[in-house]
């Protein structure tokens, strides 16, 4: 099985400390956790673009936190990813309305130019 391309992100990928648990707290201030969103974010965008087309295909072989392994396309696990990022953020979406919050507008065609 041929390696998925990680040029330029392996051993900063390798130095992150990977959570244990799904209910880990991995920063508790604002500051850091936006700091590693940054990190995460900037990761995935220069894998993805160090990727080509036939990569999509390739078989990503991983553990999962309870160490059942798995093999999947690569494609399909980093649609996922992206996809399962809306999930979580509609989640926080709710908590901060329930919480009095006004979150604005969430409505991707509200945001949305019109077509000229």
């Amino acid at each position: 099985m041929p390696a998925i391309p990680r040029a330029g992100v392996a051993p900063e990928v390798d130095a992150l400390e990977a959570p244990t648990a799904l209910d880990q707290i991995v920063e508790t201030g604002l500051a850091d956790l936006r700091r590693r969103r940054d990190v995460l974010d900037g990761l995935f965008e220069r894998l993805v673009a160090g990727l080509e087309p036939a990569d999509l295909g390739q078989t990503l072989a991983y553990a999962r936190m309870n160490g059942e392994r798995q093999q999947k396309p690569l494609g399909l696990v980093l649609m996922h990813v992206f996809n399962h990022q809306t999930h979580h953020r509609g989640q926080t979406t709710t908590l901060m309305s329930q919480a009095g919050s006004d979150v604005g507008v969430t409505d991707l065609l509200a945001l949305i130019p019109e077509a000229a």
